[in-house]
């Protein structure tokens, strides 16, 4: 996506040589994109776009990425999503280093980057929805107003503040992340990564739904929210480990 307050478009679009991906990198070190990457980018734009659609983000703000192999898809800095086409793929490797398209990275690549070399994330979506930015700035931890905190893997915590696109932030998000898939940053946002876009997605949608239940329930004049106990918590997401449909089992031969 577009990011933070980053402005204007830097770059342009990859060229490509007759449309044949070469897999020979360029002089700046850069190669064509191979057709998994062009697939899973095409997935990423879809997901960035949602986050507007989704109210999750406002103009430029918030950012997508998804991990294939050693290369991290990531949305670019100050593109409009609607605005992203198949030859705007922007890649980067591991550590950091522009290894696809021409476009530059969004400004928390440094966060993105820290979730996946400490985690199994597969793909990571940072937003600024309004009712988990404005949980983050009243308290240090989301209050257990719902059992979806399970699928979470606990209680959500809140990063300490710290500028966009700094190693102090992603610092503060890996300690805030620590057993959990998704956090809230102070004054800033929500993150959250999963094993795919879906589900990273997912878990946004559901931690901002939570935090927005929270507001919901704390503003009714003179009452106070019943929140759950950690034991209660805990057998929660002892069922939610188990929660779905689960493939059928092979039909006997004979």
């Amino acid at each position: 996506m577009a990011e933070e307050h980053d402005e204007g478009r830097p770059g342009a679009r990859p060229e490509h040589d007759g449309g044949r991906p070469s897999e020979r990198p360029g002089p700046d070190g850069r190669r064509e994109v191979r057709a998994e990457e062009a697939r899973a980018w095409r997935e990423l734009v879809a997901a960035a776009r949602r986050t507007v659609a989704d109210g999750l983000v406002v103009g430029t703000s918030g950012n997508v990425s998804v991990r294939v192999a050693d290369t991290v898809l990531v949305t670019p800095t100050g593109v409009p999503y609607d605005r992203l086409t198949p030859d705007d793929v922007t890649g980067v490797d591991l550590d950091g280093r522009q290894v696809l398209g021409s476009l530059a990275p969004t400004s928390e690549l440094p966060t993105h980057l820290a979730v996946y070399r400490a985690t199994d994330a597969g793909a990571v979506v940072h937003t600024h929805a309004v009712h988990a930015t404005a949980v983050s700035t009243l308290v240090a931890e989301l209050p257990l107003v719902h059992y979806m905190a399970g699928a979470l893997g606990g209680p959500v915590r809140v990063a300490p503040y710290a500028t966009y696109g700094t190693e102090e932030l992603a610092g503060n998000v890996l300690r805030a992340l620590d057993g959990r898939s998704g956090c809230l940053l102070q004054n800033h946002g929500a993150l959250t990564y999963g094993a795919t876009l879906d589900q990273a997605y997912d878990r946004t949608a559901q931690l901002e739904w939570m935090c927005r239940l929270w507001l919901t329930a704390s503003a009714i004049p003179g009452r106070t929210p019943s929140l759950l106990t950690p034991e209660q918590l805990e057998q929660a997401t002892g069922r939610l480990r188990g929660y779905g449909q689960r493939p059928r089992p092979a039909p006997a031969e004979g």
